[in-house]
């Protein structure tokens, strides 16, 4: 039984309340940890900590080197520790481990490129149109920022919030998924040993309709990041409008990959494999949505039916396994709705659409790999979100129709094709429209390129220069060198 608590100010505390919570592993439903459960009272306090370190510390006027140097210092503990972190992480997400040491090693990376930006940008000279006059544009912080990760990638999606936050010079309060905290509260520990000056890190633990309101609400927030699902970016939305804050959603995607005629057969199989099922299709850039061409449906079919029943479920801590469990009793129960749906509306079920009858899987919130076929637009499996395990495969004729397809969806997170013809490469990446559009390959992301979405999937982007810019204020500074009364109103 691992006992945790919350960050705030420098120290760790339980919640105000009292209160705590039991963290569970998917795999078997055991208690693994037990961890405060916070309150709209403890996201104040954080907020105030954050508040006073921005206004009244040394943080947001440290040099952007001596800055950088932290930030790197994190990242490298990140990788000292990186085993523990990905059992931790495997521990109370379900994932394979190989998963979970992919995402460490992306997470060290993450913390040492903002590191190596941190004193990269030293402003803009305009040239002032007024004589003896200067001009000049710099980037500052932009304050105190409220961060809220979800529970599918817990530590990797905090990365992409709290390192180009705190490079940038702003202090953070950080909210992880009430089910999934571990390697969040893990990271802040290791930001204590780094040596962040109090009140720049804090991590507070609890619900999101209660702490998490109170971080969205708070006019002393001057920034909320959420990745999460559309219903609750509303909210957040909503709120943040009470002192016009910043916002930056992830609100996730229905993501189509798209394979012509004239692909590379087996790679392309491959793509849909790992770009729907990596992570029991609970990613939010997962490829569920498969449109494939006529002339190869059928084939394509067969080959992906054949592969899919063959998938090994299991503990991610076992290195046979190659999916894991669902998070929770909860979204299981989502996933198993959708498919009955699909069913309803007339989609073809080719394989799975239950949960798996093997005794060692029962404890688990496990769902078999599920394809279905036959699958039409109207479809709310084509519509909406269901991250989970399940397929939706659709056939078209045309290039114009696969566009027209994967362009009707409320989301435009990603999109992937696979075609040899060079002309339609380039028709099909202006065509698409969604944040990142894959080409011949799937699922592919890295830290120097900006990530978000189209309509929505969001407001801003994380990753890249972009993400870092996300945390900063534009200020236009004009000096006159020689002023001069200009007597409009008169002596």
């Amino acid at each position: 039984m691992i006992e945790k608590k919350m960050f705030v100010d420098g120290q760790w505390t339980e919640a105000l309340s009292g209160k705590t919570r039991e963290i569970i592993n998917p795999f078997n439903r055991e208690v693994i940890a037990r961890v405060p459960e916070g309150d709209r009272e403890d996201a104040t306090r954080a907020v105030k900590a954050a508040r006073q370190a921005f206004d009244a510390g040394d943080w947001p006027q440290t040099p952007g080197s001596v800055r950088g140097e932290l930030v790197y210092d994190l990242g490298r503990l990140i990788e000292r520790d990186r085993e523990e972190l990905a059992e931790l992480e495997t521990l109370n997400t379900g994932k394979t481990l190989e998963e979970s040491r992919w995402d460490m090693d992306d997470i060290a990376s993450i913390f040492k490129y903002y590191a190596g930006l941190a004193d990269k940008d030293r402003g803009e000279v305009i040239e002032s149109p007024i004589p003896k006059s200067s001009s000049r544009v710099v980037r500052e912080p932009v304050g105190v920022c409220a961060q809220i990760s979800p529970w599918n990638y817990p530590l990797l999606q905090a990365s992409w919030k709290m390192a180009p936050a705190l490079t940038a010079g702003c202090t953070i309060v950080m909210k992880p998924s009430s089910i999934t905290p571990l390697t969040t509260i893990k990271v802040t520990e290791l930001a204590e040993e780094a040596g962040f000056p109090p009140g720049v890190v804090n991590t507070v633990l609890g619900p999101g309709n209660s702490l998490g309101a109170e971080l969205a609400e708070s006019p002393e927030v001057d920034l909320i990041s959420f990745t999460g699902g559309i219903e609750t970016g509303r909210k957040i939305m909503q709120a943040a409008a009470g002192n016009i804050k910043k916002i930056a959603l992830e609100l996730g995607g229905k993501n189509p990959n798209i394979i012509f005629a004239d692909a590379d057969f087996d790679l392309a199989l491959d793509s849909v494999l790992s770009g729907a099922l990596f992570h029991a299709g609970q990613i939010c850039s997962a490829g569920a949505r498969v449109l494939v061409q006529d002339q190869i449906h059928d084939r394509f079919v067969q080959s992906l039916l054949s592969r899919m029943q063959r998938i090994k479920l299991g503990n991610g801590l076992d290195s046979g396994t190659q999916m894991g469990p669902l998070i929770s009793a909860e979204h299981l129960k989502k996933v198993e709705d959708y498919v009955r749906i699909a069913l309803e509306e007339g989609a073809v079920l080719q394989c799975g659409g239950e949960r798996p009858s093997a005794p060692e899987l029962r404890n688990g919130f496990f769902y078999t790999p599920t394809l279905f076929t036959d699958c039409k637009n109207e479809m709310r499996i084509i519509q909406e979100e269901i991250f989970g395990p399940v397929i939706s495969l659709e056939s078209f004729q045309t290039e114009q129709e696969a566009l027209d397809l994967a362009n009707s969806t409320v989301y435009g997170l990603s999109a992937g094709f696979w075609t040899r013809d060079p002309d339609r490469i380039h028709r099909m990446s202006q065509g698409l429209r969604f944040g990142t559009v894959w080409i011949n390959d799937f699922n592919i992301y890295f830290t120097q390129a900006p990530w978000g979405g189209y309509k929505q999937s969001g407001l801003g982007r994380e990753l890249g220069r972009a993400g870092l810019e996300e945390y900063t204020e534009t200020k236009h500074i004009f000096q006159n060198h020689a002023p001069q009364a200009t007597n409009w109103f008169g002596a």
